[in-house]
């Protein structure tokens, strides 16, 4: 099941659960703004180029559509589509007041150098702002509007970002993970983590989990995968991967097949990497007790189902990487203020709205006697709707 497809089979679930009218249902269902674009640029050999992107913005009944933007070869509007619909429960879940949209862009961001890189960002507010490094595209907007830092976030901390955006997603993740494992009387000490995926988000969740005395006994990325029963020394990793690029050749593990890394033995499995990794062929021999999803639905709905009937406890997606858009939303209100705050207080921040956010999804799981995954759906779609109605909303 692609990714639209199951996030709309997830956000109908949930609309049974709340009682929605239908009309409604359908209503919160289409997004707001679909649109396609075609950017051309000269490449450094004179000859052009041409990609198409694609930005969906879902729904703004809670506030500005928000959402990051995708450089990948297979980028489609169904992908767009699903992403933006969840950043519009997501922002929701954690009761932030944003709406959600999302970008994408079917090129290979390796394969370009960087001039070429920037000619494609600055093409693109022009068309739809749909391509970014922030700095780049807060250049370009205010030469038409004058100077807006809050237009756009992840900025360098120089162009009025935000102390701790950079590890928002992975300790947002981390926060997350210590909420769930309190309800069971665990803490992240002594337990064992595999961490699949080791960009932006599984190298901070690592490097944090680390920190907290948690023993991580595997991770893998795009390189490959090592495995160390007694614990991989993420500092030590991350020097090396800092050093030479890959994960494969680090000392201190055992290299092991990356397509093991899902079911290899363990307490907590973070996929921090694609969707769709976890799926109807691997669920069965899956040994952690608990999935914290960074990624953006790495459990497929067969996988869920199978996964359930186990007794796998998995945090979903919508609540458990929002740390990078709530942080984004901090830095919103900071360029709004005109008043920056230090990384203590983002930090504390954080971890305020991840925890009370895990408590209502659980209220919200007792109230309808549902999975974690229901629960975040229903806080989220319930707010959604109810804000939807407040504006006006008719059949």
């Amino acid at each position: 099941m692609n990714a639209l497809a199951a996030t709309n089979r997830n956000f109908r679930l949930a609309s049974r659960l709340l009682g929605l009218d239908s009309k409604l249902e359908k209503s919160l269902l289409i997004p707001f703004r679909e649109i396609k674009v075609e950017c051309t640029i000269p490449k450094d050999d004179g000859t052009l180029v041409s990609y198409v992107g694609f930005r969906i913005q879902h729904d703004n009944a809670r506030g500005p559509m928000k959402g990051g933007i995708r450089y990948h070869p297979e980028v489609d509007p169904d992908e767009v589509n699903a992403l933006a619909q969840l950043m519009t429960w997501k922002t929701a879940v954690a009761d932030i007041p944003y709406g959600g949209a999302k970008g994408g862009i079917g090129c290979n961001p390796r394969d370009l150098s960087r001039s070429e890189l920037e000619r494609l960002i600055v093409s693109s507010p022009k068309r739809s702002m749909i391509l970014s490094t922030m700095a780049w595209i807060l250049d370009e907007y205010s030469k038409f509007h004058g100077h807006s830092p809050a237009v756009v976030t992840g900025k360098p901390i120089d162009l009025g970002g935000s102390l701790g955006r950079e590890a928002a997603t992975g300790r947002g993740v981390v926060y997350a993970t210590e909420a769930l494992l309190a309800e069971y009387g665990k803490s992240i000490e002594g337990m064992t983590f595999v961490i699949q995926g080791f960009g932006n988000v599984g190298s901070w969740a690592a490097r944090l989990i680390h920190e907290k005395g948690g023993k991580i006994v595997a991770v893998s990325d795009i390189t490959g995968a090592i495995k160390n029963p007694n614990g991989i020394d993420i500092p030590e990793l991350l020097k090396h991967k800092e050093a030479t690029g890959d994960l494969k050749s680090f000392s201190g593990g055992d290299s092991m097949d990356a397509n093991e890394v899902l079911v290899h033995e363990c307490d907590v499995l973070i996929p921090c990497a694609l969707g769709g990794v976890l799926n109807r062929e691997n669920a069965a021999d899956v040994k952690a007790k608990f999935i914290i999803e960074a990624a953006n639905h790495p459990t497929d709905p067969e996988a869920d189902e199978i996964l359930s009937k186990k007794g796998v406890i998995i945090l979903p997606d919508i609540y458990a990487n929002a740390g990078g858009v709530t942080v984004s939303y901090f830095e919103w209100v900071q360029n709004i203020q005109g008043f920056m705050w230090d990384e203590e207080k983002v930090n504390k921040e954080l971890k305020k709205y991840m925890t009370e956010a895990f408590h209502n999804i659980k209220n919200m799981c007792q109230t309808h006697d549902c999975s974690l995954r229901m629960g975040a759906f229903t806080l989220g779609v319930n707010r959604v709707a109810r804000a939807t109605m407040l504006r006006g909303w008719e059949a």
